[in-house]
């Protein structure tokens, strides 16, 4: 709690110069993004491995994902990607200041070498067949993809299974009532 604390410190500090979260969500940061970040890490229950977060953004939920590892599953490493720069300079900041190995590419999603992760999450990056193919590129054969989706989360998977084989599980979220994460195996082009 000490480091989550800290993280959310340092996000307010830093969130009027780089918007890593809309303002709007301020009053509501430890449910909107805090839990809604932890429950990912809980579904996808990490023992070891290496977990990558496509598209961090303010750390959500990589960052999270790598406190947990650090008291729950320390054999767990994770890795944040995303394009800008000033975000990733917040993450790298907030892994020197909370103690916590967080690494951080500074790349867009495409133009990372493949990661044959153990686990991959994604939060608010693109539909869930555009979402696949990343995931598919950075994932290994028997990885778990834990994706945070909204509303349109069954439209999306039925239109995902037209060019996907996947096995998903859909969990209602535990911060929004209107949103699921989903528990992605199996992740094959259909």
């Amino acid at each position: 709690m000490d480091r989550l604390r800290l993280y959310e410190d340092l996000l307010r500090r830093w969130n009027p110069a780089i918007n890593l979260v809309s303002a709007s969500t301020l009053p509501a940061i430890w449910s909107r993004h805090f839990a809604d970040s932890a429950q990912a890490y809980f579904i996808a229950s990490p023992e070891s491995g290496r977990w990558i977060d496509l598209g961090s953004g303010g750390g959500f939920p990589g960052a999270v994902a790598a406190i947990l590892a650090s008291e729950f599953s320390p054999r767990t490493s994770v890795s944040c990607i995303d394009s800008d720069l000033r975000k990733c300079e917040f993450i790298r900041t907030a892994s020197r200041s909370l103690g916590v190995p967080i690494s951080v590419r500074s790349q867009r999603i495409e133009d990372v070498p493949s990661q044959n992760a153990d686990f991959v999450s994604a939060r608010a990056v693109a539909p869930l067949p555009k979402l696949l193919g990343f995931v598919h590129r950075h994932l290994s054969e028997s990885g778990i993809a834990v994706l945070h989706k909204g509303t349109g989360a069954d439209k999306e998977i039925e239109t995902a299974l037209e060019l996907w084989r996947f096995k998903v599980e859909k969990h209602p979220s535990l911060s929004n009532p209107d949103s699921f994460i989903l528990r992605i195996g199996g992740l094959a082009i259909g």
